[in-house]
């Protein structure tokens, strides 16, 4: 196995931590690179359940090193209680490094982004409100507050005034919120400087040492390629790069470091929030299929909106990310279907036919899915732990997936347990 970029390929909530999970038996190190706690990864082993925000899926193993690089924004709050919890529930966290440039996410960014989305109002974008856009704001904005800061009061105390100086006018109506008590907050964000500074550490380094010894690497992203702030359904986006060249910034490391590039997709399509979903349900059939695929937010509990499978975001998310092999999660939520549809095209407004995921935004807005069906099939696959075990069906859903997205399919989910997949044999990596 060599140094592998795990992305979402669709709007988020693919299965990523699932397949970092996997992957990170053969892995001496999972990196986090991008986004904040306003991701979830759910893991399911030997029967317990793990919801992880910030700490990568690669925690579960005891030998594998977990790093949250420079990209993530931090909500040490959040952290400390993930920490606390995994602890209870016996898991060695003592593998854990921070990047000590990785930005914080203070009590105004909270503030700022709930009375954002209050005056939008209809408009609103569907943030998760966890202070993930104004934080990343401040970083642009040279007003962040770093990991490296909560290790001296004084430095911490003097960029804290700094950074609530141009926000005053915006805070206001909060001025009161025993939250925004400068006092208050610096010790309470000192006190995290303790309980954090033995996982604080130049993590840059730490990844190039690893992979100047050839040692099998992983680079974990949030969200999904779709809801890239450069590259995805703009403004209804993350505010950070979901994308796989992010890993690189976002670790520390440069793109020759990169050997392979893994898009997760779902066997369907889902997203949270607003925005454009040419390809989505509704109905009976999306609350069935919601229901079936336990489509609701890890982090904010929010029922995700359905669709088919949109194999035009997908190719385009393969360009985007010079996607090496596809993973297909949950291709078990199919089954029960007598046709499977799958969305190859777009109709604009006007009624011209588009082959590929258009540039302008209206265009998108006012698409509807062409639509192509294949058989479906009957058989419950949550026992097939080969391609030949698939109904004829299922490997042929599978093939016209890969042939059109123009990726193998390296991996496949067929349930919920971590043992529910099924490897291609020429694309499964060996053992580290």
């Amino acid at each position: 196995m060599s140094s592998i970029v795990i992305v979402g390929a669709q709007w988020g909530d693919e299965g990523k931590g699932k397949v970092t999970d996997l992957l990170a038996e053969r892995a001496d190190a999972v990196i986090r690179f991008q986004g904040g706690n306003n991701a979830g990864h759910t893991i399911i082993r030997d029967g317990e359940t793990f919801k992880l925000h910030l700490i990568p899926s690669g925690i579960l193993h005891r030998d594998t090193l977990c790093i949250i690089g420079n990209g993530v924004v931090v909500d040490p709050r959040v952290l400390t209680e993930e920490l606390d919890a995994l602890r209870r529930r016996g898991v060695d966290t003592g593998g854990l490094r921070i990047s000590a440039n990785a930005h914080l996410i203070m009590p105004y960014h909270l503030l700022l982004d709930l009375a954002r989305e209050q005056r939008l109002g209809k408009l609103e974008i569907g943030t998760t409100r966890r202070g993930i856009g104004p934080c990343y704001e401040d970083k642009a904005a040279r007003l962040g507050i770093r990991m490296q800061d909560l290790l001296d009061p004084k430095i911490l105390r003097k960029k804290i005034v700094a950074a609530l100086e141009p926000k005053r006018l915006t805070l206001r109506p909060h001025a009161k919120d025993p939250a925004l008590d400068l006092h208050a907050m610096v010790e309470e964000y000192v006190t995290y400087g303790h309980r954090l500074a033995q996982y604080i550490a130049d993590t840059s380094k730490v990844v190039w040492d690893l992979l100047d010894e050839g040692r099998p690497v992983l680079f974990e992203g949030a969200q999904g390629a779709l809801l890239d702030i450069d590259h995805g359904t703009y403004p209804f986006v993350t505010s950070s790069n979901p994308v796989a060249g992010a890993a690189c910034i976002g670790a520390g490391v440069g793109p020759k470091d990169i050997d392979e590039v893994w898009g997760v997709s779902k066997a369907y399509t889902t997203r949270v929030g607003a925005g454009p979903f040419p390809s989505e349900i509704d109905g009976d059939l999306a609350d069935q299929l919601r229901a079936k695929g336990v489509e609701f937010g890890t982090t904010t509990g929010r029922a995700r909106r359905v669709g088919w499978i949109d194999l035009v975001a997908l190719r385009y998310a393969a360009r985007i990310n010079s996607l090496t092999a596809l993973v297909l999660t949950k291709l078990d939520v199919l089954s029960g279907l007598e046709r499977v549809p799958l969305c190859t095209g777009y109709r604009s407004a006007e009624g011209a036919e588009l082959d590929h995921f258009p540039y302008h935004q209206s265009v998108l807005h006012h698409a509807t899915p062409t639509l192509v069906e294949l058989p479906g099939w009957e058989e419950d696959i949550g026992e097939a732990r080969r391609e030949e075990d698939l109904p004829e069906a299922a490997r042929a859903y599978l093939e016209f997936v890969a042939e059109f997205v123009g990726v193998p399919v390296a991996l496949v989910g067929v349930g919920p347990g971590r043992d529910q997949v099924i490897w291609n044999e020429v694309t499964a990596p060996a053992a580290g």
